[in-house]
């Protein structure tokens, strides 16, 4: 009987047994399978950024009633207990946020629209306190000429103000922005509940109905304490930053507490921003430039007891986020959309993190440790 090649013993090998699977012998590749299906998710993600950054005018303000409505709900909750009726509550909470951020925004526009009409004056003083850096600034010219140096340092130089309309107009949404999103927010924190119920029951699996309700909630509950635990540290803030500014004697302190409070709601930015607008304003106040600084380096030394002790220990571990992970939402939010999505990174990104810690729990299979 003729054997076939395949049935035939290999060497070494008793007569039966099978062949080895040279496949296992080889390393791991990738399919084209998956790499077609990390091709594709990578351009769904390129498409999705994509369509938000086209689509700003829309989905800012749709995003940011939603972000702050899942903040306020809570409020509205507790309304609601007290007999008042959810619509009512919606539109009496937005109209006590609107009248804070209304009085805030007097207060930072009052010395804002004072100091703009004495622009030249004022840009004048800065200049002429800017010569006490003309001799290091000479010294470093003659060290660079005695090196070989060709080029020296550019003499001080005012900025144009051309910049001002592209930065307003870049700052502030239009009025169609705005109108849609009060209408959204109020319309969201009144039927909250019942979107929340209709994203439930959109699973038939008991066990799927489970895990979005403890999504949601998990949501709720942290961007609520997100928001009241920032806003009281802010308005910590900006109570020190005025009578820092009252006591070093600058020029209206309850309108630079006021910006403190409000810049410090953008992470990092903010303060860095705050301190740059007090060394500015003490230096044009102050006939010295060491009682100028002297404010900005106080606040300097609030914002790092707040950053690194202070919201430390009120947020917590639960609320406690990754500096790196912070600054990379931080600069892709604000790239995306200005300066509401510096104010939205925080949020979304405790958003992402619970839905990364149901979804993908820590119980799932892990990589081995290196």
């Amino acid at each position: 009987m003729r054997v076939l090649p395949s049935e035939r013993p290999s060497p070494g090998n008793s007569e039966g047994d099978p062949l080895p699977d040279s496949r296992s012998e080889l390393p791991p590749v990738i399919r084209r399978t998956e790499f077609v299906a990390f091709a594709l998710a990578g351009l769904l993600l390129i498409a999705f950024v994509t369509v938000l950054y086209v689509g700003r005018a829309f989905f800012l303000p749709v995003v940011m009633a939603f972000v702050t409505g899942t903040m306020l709900s809570p409020a509205a909750g507790f309304l609601e207990r007290y007999k008042v009726p959810r619509g009512l509550g919606a539109a009496l909470i937005v109209a006590a946020g609107t009248t804070v951020v209304a009085f805030v925004v007097a207060l930072i526009a009052s010395p804002v629209m004072e100091w703009s009409t004495r622009l030249p004056e004022l840009g004048a003083q800065l200049k002429d306190k800017m010569h006490v850096f003309d001799r290091p600034l000479a010294l470093w010219r003659e060290t660079q000429a005695m090196i070989g140096g060709s080029e020296g340092l550019p003499s001080f130089q005012m900025p144009k103000v051309e910049w001002v309309q592209p930065t307003l107009e870049f700052l502030s949404p239009t009025f169609t922005e705005f109108l849609l999103f009060f209408v959204t927010l109020i319309l969201f924190i009144a039927s909250w509940r019942d979107l929340r119920r209709a994203m439930i029951m959109i699973f038939s699996d008991h066990d799927a109905r489970l895990r979005t309700l403890r999504i949601l909630n998990e949501i709720e509950v942290h961007l609520g304490n997100y928001l009241l635990t920032v806003t009281l540290i802010n308005v910590g803030v900006g109570v020190g930053t005025g009578l820092i500014c009252a006591l070093t004697g600058m020029p209206n302190p309850a309108g630079l507490g006021a910006l403190a409070a409000a810049l410090n709601f953008i992470p990092i930015i903010g303060p860095v921003a705050m301190f740059a607008v007090l060394v500015v304003v003490g230096l044009v106040a102050f006939p010295t430039i060491g009682g100028g600084l002297m404010a900005a380096l106080a606040f300097g030394g609030l914002t790092f007891l707040e950053g690194h002790f202070i919201t430390p220990a009120i947020i917590g571990r639960r609320l406690a986020l990754n500096a790196l992970a912070v600054l990379l939402a931080l600069a892709f939010w604000t790239w995306l959309w200005g300066p509401m999505g510096a104010f939205l990174s925080s949020p979304l990104l405790i958003v992402a993190l619970i839905l990364k810690e149901h979804l993908l729990p820590s119980d799932s299979p892990q990589l081995p440790q290196a």
